[in-house]
């Protein structure tokens, strides 16, 4: 049994071998499944938009005879900020447009937060994940990550929003905690134990 996760992310790809280890399967990205193709993400919600990419790998997989003993994975996860009516929402890897840089991305947002006071700086992180068994039954979880945007980029350990992401509890961003700390409560962190959870009871 092998799982295909639909995202060409070597960061995000570190996360997920890390946090589904435990289920002993090889884990490879669509890329490294020989899969290259853009999913057009036209769904209205994050687990709308995993549903679509992970059945059109499996798709795609199947219409090569190589989706036996593949659970094809994909997750959809952005930032949601209060202040900005959520933005940027769905949208968040193409924000600004898909090719700007996410520094620039991140200073935008603490421009548009000037002057905003903490208690209305409120923010998550949000990350759904679809999972299409080899029997085609299609689970799926949601979950969050709660926080406000800080002041400042800060950090080197995360990606994406990571620097901007403030954890009160913590005192830093998301991209100042460790890769442990970050596993046990990040929303994708979350969503992958929860859709672990899922496959494994699945599989029984």
């Amino acid at each position: 049994m092998r799982i295909v996760f639909a995202t060409g992310n070597q960061d995000k790809m570190r996360e997920i071998r890390e946090i589904l280890s435990d289920l002993d399967m090889e884990i490879v990205s669509m890329e490294e499944a020989g899969v290259y193709m853009d999913v057009n993400e036209s769904g209205t919600s994050f687990s709308e938009n995993a549903q679509i990419k992970a059945t059109v790998i499996a798709q795609e997989l199947q219409d090569r005879n190589q989706q036996a003993g593949t659970i094809v994975m994909a997750d959809d996860s952005g930032l949601e900020v209060d202040y900005l009516h959520k933005e940027p929402g769905i949208y968040s890897a193409r924000y600004l447009g898909k090719d700007t840089s996410y520094t620039e991305k991140n200073n935008t947002i603490i421009e548009r937060l000037h002057g905003v006071p903490d208690e209305k700086r409120t923010a998550r992180f949000v990350c759904a994940i679809a999972a299409v068994m080899p029997d085609g039954t299609i689970l799926s979880t949601n979950e969050s990550m709660e926080g406000q945007i800080g002041y400042e980029i800060s950090g080197q350990n995360g990606f994406g929003y990571d620097p901007i992401f403030f954890l009160p509890e913590f005192g830093k961003t998301a991209a100042e905690l460790s890769e442990e700390e970050k596993n046990r409560i990040s929303h994708r962190g979350k969503a992958l134990r929860a859709i672990e959870k899922m496959i494994r009871e699945h599989l029984v």
